[in-house]
């Protein structure tokens, strides 16, 4: 399909999406219509009589009532701010030579240029309609509402709000684009989404996207603003009215987007072609590393309060360190040589912290700003405030849970455990999820405790449901009651200690465009992980603890790695063959691969460790 076979797609469907529309008004108005002709057969002597009376108040009211229900409808379409996504705006004055970029390409493209500029803490890239009134923006601040840190401006400063109506699209750029590809890889990824101002300049296309887009907005506000019975009243009518059109909508909305992305891609074919394909390689590679360090690096330091302030540099390297590891780059060495897009910014860390927050809240719902229980970290800070923080705070969690195991006996403790039975030792947890093998005449004392530990289990799981079917890998009934405590133990510290993006800070308060329609309540909009299984937990708490015993006992260091996050440093390598020990251990009731790694490494597992 070439540009103009695109473009005459999407216009004949915007004109399908428009004949929706008047046929709408065409429905409403007919009521009125009819009461006209009947009041003008009066007024002539033509329709005369009772019955033509009658008929005549009746359509009158009939119109009336139609006319003010269309009205309603109409004005709420209107006026109903269409959501859009959070993004981190950039000033031109902060970005001269990327919006510089961005304008050459559109002057190559023949397109008319983007009206601003933003970023969003993923790997995408789109255009996004910001012409609705409700979305112009408020005056020009010195502090930016949406990330909370001094020194970027709101997007469209200096614009009047009756000019949003005739604005182009917003470029939207995912940021680690930014930092990991070079200059003109930039270029490259970005001519087809540039491209697509094009279409966005028809004035029957711009029509219907606002149709659609103010009835998908009025859906979302019938569906969110129920108070009053007679508000709720209107509102569900209101609901009804624009569903309706909007499945009438649906598929000629459809088609005109794939019509405009048709129109965009083949215009782009003449810009960059070749670069293009090379720079998509490196778009995927972009999407690996930036998932590897969200879950793997930035969600442990989300869990406890921290944010890494520099998400975008940290993408580089873990993207560095996995083309190293897996030779996944060709030419990897001379590529990065040349100029990175970041360098395009005036302040590149600025903006990296903004973005670096804003993640934390789409991904897993911190607060808007930085606080007492919300503070960045940087990535020289994260092994001691984060890595060692977390395996402590675990190890002191792990603890208090066999605590209480102990008090309702399940836990048979040894000789030397009974001597100190809260010493916090690596040897306590090893001993409680070995599975015992008590010999003929101690069955009785093991089938009791075997028994505690089942009903241990049981208390925990009807207290917060489930809890069966993600312990058929524990290795004991014991280390089923532990990891089932776990999991109750950590939902309690997560109720008692709310996420902050559930609150609603008073910075949220008269807010820009890209944040006036958040849910607070919904937070995290895009949450990275499912909640963790009680075994998951139990594999976390007791590496947590190996740690721990490794670092107070055998001179080990907490480590960062870029690509699997929390490491243990042992004589300064990385000690990668932890994780299957710790899973024999639970999964089997096994020490003795544990016990092998310890005495090779030196840890005392009979020492006290320190907790946090």
């Amino acid at each position: 399909m070439g540009v103009e076979a695109g473009a005459q797609v999407a216009r004949s469907r915007a004109l399908a999406v428009l004949r929706i529309r008047s046929r709408a008004l065409a429905v409403a108005l007919l009521p009125a219509a009819v009461a006209v002709v009947l009041l003008a057969g009066g007024s002539t002597g033509h329709l005369v009589g009772g019955t033509w009376h009658l008929a005549r108040w009746i359509t009158s009211v009939a119109a009336l009532v139609v006319l003010l229900a269309a009205a309603v409808v109409a004005l709420i379409v209107a006026r109903a701010r269409p959501a859009m996504s959070p993004t981190v705006p950039i000033a031109e004055e902060s970005a001269l030579d990327l919006y510089h970029l961005v304008r050459d390409l559109a002057d190559r493209l023949g397109v008319p240029a983007p009206s601003a500029i933003a970023l969003t803490p993923d790997c995408d890239s789109w255009l996004e309609d910001r012409t609705h009134p409700a979305n112009a923006p408020p005056p020009p601040e010195g502090r930016d509402e949406i990330s909370g840190v001094r020194g970027l401006r709101p997007v469209f400063q200096g614009q009047r709000r009756r000019a949003a109506a005739t604005a182009s699209p917003v470029l939207v750029i995912g940021s680690p684009f930014l930092w990991w590809m070079r200059v003109a890889e930039l270029r490259a990824v970005l001519a087809p989404v540039v491209a697509g101002t094009g279409p966005s300049a028809n004035p029957d296309i711009a029509a219907a996207r606002r149709f659609v887009r103010g009835l998908d907005a009025a859906v979302a506000v019938a569906a969110a603003h129920r108070r009053d019975p007679v508000s709720r009243a209107a509102l569900v009518g209101v609901g009804w009215v624009a569903r309706l059109l909007l499945r009438g909508c649906r598929v000629h909305a459809a088609e005109m987007e794939r019509g405009v992305a048709a129109a965009a891609a083949e215009r782009a074919q003449a810009v960059d072609y070749g670069l293009r394909i090379v720079a998509q390689e490196q778009v995927g590679l972009a999407y690996a590393g930036w998932d590897r360090l969200l879950t793997r690096v930035a969600l442990p330091a989300w869990r406890m309060g921290r944010w890494p302030a520099r998400l975008d540099a940290g993408v580089v390297a873990a993207l560095t360190e996995l083309s190293r590891r897996d030779r996944l780059a060709e030419g990897f060495t001379s590529r990065l040589g040349e100029r990175p897009a970041c360098d395009l910014l005036e302040e590149p860390g600025l903006v990296d912290e903004a973005a670096s927050l804003l993640a934390a809240r789409l991904f897993h719902g911190g607060p808007a700003e930085p606080g007492p229980d919300w503070a960045p970290v940087d990535w020289q800070e994260y092994p001691e405030e984060v890595v060692d923080r977390k395996w402590r705070m675990d190890a002191a969690r792990l603890h208090r849970v066999l605590d209480a195991l102990d008090a309702r006996g399940v836990h048979r403790a040894s000789a030397a455990a009974r001597q100190n039975p809260d010493a916090p030792t690596l040897s306590r947890v090893m001993n409680h999820l070995t599975t015992p093998q008590p010999p003929a005449a101690a069955t009785t004392e093991a089938e009791e405790a075997e028994e505690a530990a089942e009903t241990a289990k049981d208390e925990y799981a009807a207290e917060y449901g489930g809890g069966d079917g993600d312990d058929e890998r524990v290795g004991s009934e014991r280390g089923a009651a532990l990891a089932a405590g776990l999991s109750v133990e950590v939902a309690r510290e997560e109720a008692a200690a709310p996420v902050g993006g559930q609150q609603t800070p008073a910075g949220l308060t008269g807010q820009g465009p890209d944040t006036a329609l958040w849910d607070e309540g919904s937070l995290p909009l895009f949450p990275l992980q499912p909640p963790r299984t009680s075994r998951e937990l139990l594999a976390d708490h007791v590496t947590a603890m190996v740690c721990c015993a490794a670092m107070d006992t055998a001179g080990a260091a907490p480590g960062l790695d870029w690509l699997d996050g929390p490491s243990l440093l042992l004589n300064g390598e990385r000690a990668a063959d932890l994780g299957p020990k710790v899973l024999t251990l639970i999964e089997t009731g096994d020490p003795a691969p544990l016990d092998a790694w310890l005495r090779t490494t030196g840890v005392r597992p009979e020492k006290p460790v320190r907790l946090v």
